[in-house]
């Protein structure tokens, strides 16, 4: 059977493959052409000057991409005309040389596992799980709660291990965060051949970062695609979660759409309800007097027409960077209320639309993908970490961390100040946007020029004064001055501190997990917590990526860990699964350790959805993706209490 990942075979003229080709990833173009012949001249005599995040041609000179094309298009016109025949396999050797071109460094051995198994290049879903026999799988009935992306990827797996499940969804439809947050501007981050299921890959995308509708739209056609409706409870919301040590079973009590309960049994719970659903609004003295609309960017109000209109947008971290381009140019006014201001990653890419050309290569041309894939993975992956890690030599704290670290401030500094010229008010507004903390220390922000151009429209204020109040007719801020509003818009984020909030659950012996957790949530990887048998966290504390991969990614990770805790269950007919209090304290310690030497707790950094309410932070991964990687590949059964 051929690869799903060797390319459908086409009948392209020659002139319209010339023409794709002037759209391509010329990296990834020769990549391709290597697996079609076997011959890594390709490789050889064409060298990529560097990667970077989101730079896929390898900074190759004009003259070399023209090269490279010259070389291709004879390639491809005989592959055509040969019937475009699935190519032969290649040596791991050839493909060590190909990442490491690739890479422009090499990828080091403990890397290697990890890409290999991501890359999938057989087309085998390495990470899908085996299926269980229908007897012993019928013993263990699973709850899913949210049917997000990792909601999603549970149900995936599941039903291919024979496992019976059911889905509970508040929404009316899947997707989660791509689901609610229907925001003008809405997009994702990470770059969208990235950010998917590693077995369901989509060739299709029209962007390179896909706006909101094009993600629920994937999330809805995976759905459908794996057969998940029939397990899913739409508008339903699990409220309670209560652990029967007799009986070996969660008892789980759902509020319905119509507003009445109803509670099910399951022999495992798996929550998939992500850090950021949860929307957090500040308590504003006179908030509730105000006499227009006013929402938060999670709860878009459609209804509301914006055109003509003084909009007070409150909040231009991840969502109001993106909400304010999207409507400048409808409204009368907009005032943009700031605490602090964001580093931002300087990422030309960012509105781009995936050319015609590109679509068919991905179709096409084999393993493609695939490569385009790794292209986008390796410098978003753990180059990040680099400059978050905190060196105590460094002579400046207070101006950066590290010299890596205080390379990227200088790097975002001068995109920053590029942008913003030397008008009359230039330094006024450069003095508003520049952070005054370590760069990477909060979310770092995808910038392609839009927000800075907002900022400098005629139309669009930026105001950093703190809120004293909100009256009627608009914001008050602390120096006394009435910004006058029709709308209010909260673009204030979320409960991110507030792990699994608000679902209740209880555990062995009546213990609430969240009065055990207080203000520090933790779990043994992130995973499962000593006293909760049985209970699994999708995205769960000490989990949350801020410095590179996809959350996607991690969710495939840990499911296949979860996974093989559920199968041990069923083949052995267990009546519970549960970490040793002493794993989890200690990962949690670990984690803690090293989450201290990061930017990320650095002292200047004052407002950051990352840190609790006593500045500490126990919601973000400090782990390089391959050491998380080897920690959950598979589970070590002497961190865990298995009962019979």
């Amino acid at each position: 059977m051929r690869s799903r990942y060797a390319g459908h075979p086409f009948t392209t003229p020659t002139d319209e493959i010339e023409a794709a080709l002037e759209d391509v990833s010329i990296p990834t173009l020769l990549l391709s052409l290597v697996h079609i012949t076997g011959d890594p001249r390709f490789i050889r005599e064409f060298k990529p000057m560097g990667i970077f995040l989101n730079e896929v041609q390898g900074f190759m000179s004009e003259e070399d991409k023209a090269r490279a094309r010259a070389a291709a298009l004879p390639v491809l016109a005989e592959y055509r005309d040969r019937g475009c025949p699935e190519p032969e396999p290649l040596s791991l050797e050839l493909i060590r040389e190909m990442m490491d071109w690739a890479a422009c460094e090499h990828v080091t051995d403990d890397y290697l596992p990890l890409i290999l198994e991501e890359m999938d290049l057989d087309g085998a879903d390495p990470r899908r799980p085996a299926a269980l026999p229908t007897e012993s799988a019928a013993k263990l009935p699973v709850l899913v709660v949210g049917c997000g992306e990792s909601g999603l990827l549970a149900g995936i797996r599941l039903k291919q291990a024979n496992i019976p499940f059911t889905i509970v969804e508040k929404n009316a439809g899947p997707g989660g965060t791509w689901w609610e947050n229907s925001y003008p501007g809405a997009r994702v981050d990470v770059a969208n051949h990235f950010y998917c299921y590693s077995f369901e890959p989509n060739n299709d995308w029209t962007h390179f970062f896909a706006e909101q509708y094009e993600l629920r739209d994937y999330f809805t056609q995976v759905m459908n695609k794996h057969g998940l409706t029939e397990h899913i409870r739409w508008s339903t919301e699990v409220v309670e979660a209560e652990w029967n040590d007799a009986d070996g079973l969660w008892s789980v009590s759902l509020r319905g759409p119509d507003g009445q309960t109803s509670t099910i049994a399951a022999r495992a719970v798996l929550t998939a309800v992500g850090q950021l659903n949860r929307p957090s609004i500040p308590e504003f003295d006179g908030a509730d007097t105000f006499e227009g609309p006013s929402f938060h960017s999670a709860a878009w109000d459609h209804s509301v027409d914006l055109t003509g209109k003084r909009v007070a947008l409150i909040g231009a971290g991840a969502s109001g960077f993106q909400i304010a381009p999207a409507i400048a140019g409808q409204v009368e006014k907009l005032t943009v209320f700031q605490r602090t201001a964001q580093w931002m990653f300087p990422n030309p890419m960012y509105h781009d639309e995936v050319g015609d050309g590109v679509r068919w290569a991905m179709r096409h041309l084999p393993f493609y993908g695939r490569w385009y894939r790794f292209l986008v993975l390796w410098p978003g992956a753990d180059k990040g970490l680099d400059a978050a890690e905190g060196d105590p030599d460094y002579a400046d704290q207070d101006y950066a961390v590290s010299d890596i670290n205080a390379a990227a401030r200088m790097m975002f500094a001068q995109w920053i100040t590029s942008q913003v010229g030397e008008g009359p008010n230039s330094q006024e507004l450069l003095d508003k946007v520049l952070p005054d903390y370590p760069a990477t220390g909060k979310r770092t922000l995808q910038d392609n020029g839009s927000w800075l151009q907002t900022l400098q429209r005629d139309n669009v204020e930026l105001v950093r004064t703190p809120i004293q109040k909100i009256t009627p007719h608009g914001v008050v801020t602390q120096d006394g001055v009435t910004h006058q509003a029709d709308v209010i818009v909260y673009a204030t984020g979320f409960r991110h501190t507030d792990v699994l909030w608000p679902l209740k659950v209880i555990g062995r012996n009546g213990i609430d997990l969240h009065r055990m957790w207080g203000s520090r949530p933790y779990a043994y990887l992130g995973i499962t917590v000593p006293g909760f048998p049985n209970f699994f966290i999708i995205y769960g504390p000490g989990t949350h990526l801020a410095h590179g991969g996809s959350l996607i990614f991690q969710s495939e990770l840990q499911m296949r860990y979860v996974g093989q805790c559920l199968q041990r269950l069923a083949q052995e007919n267990l009546h519970s699964v549960e970490p040793t209090a002493d794993a989890a304290t200690e990962w949690h310690q670990r984690t803690q350790t090293k989450i201290k030497k990061m930017v990320w707790s650095h002292p200047a950094v004052k407002h950051s959805y990352f840190k609790n309410a006593d500045g500490e932070i126990h919601t973000v991964s400090p782990w390089r993706l391959n050491e998380y990687w080897a920690a959950v590949r598979q589970p070590d059964w002497s961190q865990f209490v298995l009962r019979q």
